[in-house]
């Protein structure tokens, strides 16, 4: 299992409610990917919003700048906001990132969780769906071809012209991030591209009738099992104790999706809720290294394996120092004690006899709730 970091660079504002120079806090951010790849974390993923309490709004333009500093980690979008942008660009920027970071870029696309790109770039808010699945297409067929011949409703058409530059990697990388939305994961498994599954409350193990159905289409679309990876992005922190965790993730959690609840229409966040998810079977990677890595074996076996987990921590506005540490923790502890109890558990299961074999353990799971915002 891949283990890295998510970031929306959503730090506008101090634990305080002090401004933060957005100059300083993008110079502390590539300072977290260095040091993420320093540690030995699989990939970092960049959000993109278009609000101001985001610094993401140029995602790859963050990411080239970790390219030059960083020598392993792969470079990712989280996710990329496909529906308001042209499929050629997005193609023609991930190409060069991954030129630049020899071949260490991917891409994640999906709707997003707000709605601020439809009217900034011209977009109505009603083609939200057929946006995403008409430039998805396009963007699989560069990615598939230089030249390109094609034709929808919501762009000009392109009649043979050449896409420039191509990626190191071939093919370049695409996974499809979804919410709790029963489509989206049967198009990813007919697609046979990765799925990457945001988690942000609930219980993960609900996810696992969507995931079903996803493998499901996946194979009956004719891709191989291997080739039906799927990711979870998941809300959370690690520091030295449990106690210490919480109590220093609860503040800015509960600002962040406060705020967000007076738009959707969401309660506000209590520590009581909070305390639950952070039980055994609730969705926040919240504790000491070894609750979280015992937390994400359990996600893993409920949800049938998974391939990667991103931590996203900057939700929460933590202090730089604090979120360096985190970084420091999910590389030297977290990673390798998950690594080794996979291997482990890989290296046991050919002993197991076929009458003794009974499947992979847990099978119940999830339905979470997409966060998406409609008029």
């Amino acid at each position: 299992m891949q283990i890295g970091v998510d970031s929306f660079v959503a730090a506008t504002v101090d634990a305080a409610g002090r401004a933060v120079d957005p100059a300083r806090h993008l110079s502390e951010l590539l300072e977290a990917i260095t040091l993420a790849d320093d540690v030995g974390l699989d990939v970092f993923g960049i959000g993109e919003h278009h609000r101001r309490e985001f610094l993401d709004s140029a995602p790859t333009m963050i990411l080239a700048a970790a390219a030059a500093r960083t020598r392993n980690i792969r470079l990712t979008s989280a996710v990329t906001v496909l529906s308001a942008a042209d499929p050629v660009r997005v193609f023609q920027e991930f190409a060069t990132l991954d030129l630049l970071s020899n071949g260490r870029a991917e891409i994640v696309a999906g709707r997003g969780s707000f709605i601020e790109a439809f009217p900034l770039f011209g977009l109505e808010l009603e083609d939200y769906d057929s946006l995403f699945s008409e430039k998805l297409d396009l963007l699989l067929k560069i990615r598939e071809n230089t030249h390109v011949h094609w034709s929808g409703k919501h762009r000009a058409p392109l009649t043979g012209q050449g896409v420039y530059p191509r990626p190191l990697q071939n093919p370049l990388p695409v996974w499809l991030g979804v919410g709790g939305t029963p489509g989206s994961f049967v198009r990813a498994g007919m697609l046979g591209l990765p799925l990457m599954v945001a988690i942000i409350g609930g219980e993960p193990h609900r996810f696992r009738p969507l995931i079903d159905r996803y493998r499901d289409a996946g194979l009956r679309a004719g891709h191989s099992p291997d080739q039906l990876k799927v990711g979870i992005h998941s809300l959370g922190y690690v520091t030295d104790s449990a106690s210490k965790a919480a109590n220093e993730f609860f503040p800015g959690y509960a600002r962040s999706f406060s705020e967000i609840g007076k738009e959707r229409g969401w309660p506000p966040v209590t520590r009581a809720h909070f305390d639950a998810q952070l039980g055994p079977t609730g969705a926040l990677l919240v504790g000491d290294p070894e609750t979280v890595v015992e937390k994400i074996l359990r996600v893993n076996d409920s949800l049938g394996g998974i391939s990667r987990l991103t931590f996203q921590m900057s939700v929460a506005a933590l202090p730089h120092a604090k979120l360096m540490h985190a970084i420091e923790l999910l590389g030297t502890r977290v990673a390798p004690l998950v690594r080794t109890a996979l291997a482990s558990k890989t290296v046991a299961a050919p002993l197991l006899t076929n009458s003794q074999y009974k499947g992979n353990g847990s099978t119940t799971n999830l339905v979470g709730e997409e966060i998406k915002t409609r008029r």
